[in-house]
């Protein structure tokens, strides 16, 4: 199974890893990838949310376009994160490939 959450709101990086932590309790490999964009990418700069980003067998997507608005740079995410050309785009190319959609 495949499923990408949608973190566009800042609230919402808690609930959305209290979500993966469930599913990664799950038997059947699944791969999971967080899309960030929005107000919300600031969320990648914040203390709380480092153990959640470093979560083993996630994949962490931020929004370039919300990142110029917000002026933040690509060192300043954490190591892993993939940077997208476009939210938006990423959620429609993954859902095409046959991610399920989940927004928190």
């Amino acid at each position: 199974m495949k499923v990408v959450f949608h973190i566009d709101e800042q609230e919402k990086w808690a609930e959305t890893a209290s979500n993966v932590k469930n599913l990664l309790k799950e038997p059947d490999k699944i791969t999971i990838i967080i899309l960030v964009n929005g107000a919300a990418i600031t969320g990648y700069l914040a203390a709380e949310n480092q153990a959640f980003i470093a979560t083993e067998g996630v994949t962490f997507h931020a929004c370039s376009n919300a990142m110029r608005a917000n002026k933040i740079v690509k060192e300043q995410l954490p190591k892993d994160v993939v940077v997208v050309s476009a939210g938006v785009l990423d959620l429609i190319e993954l859902q095409a490939e046959g991610y399920a959609y989940i927004k928190p």
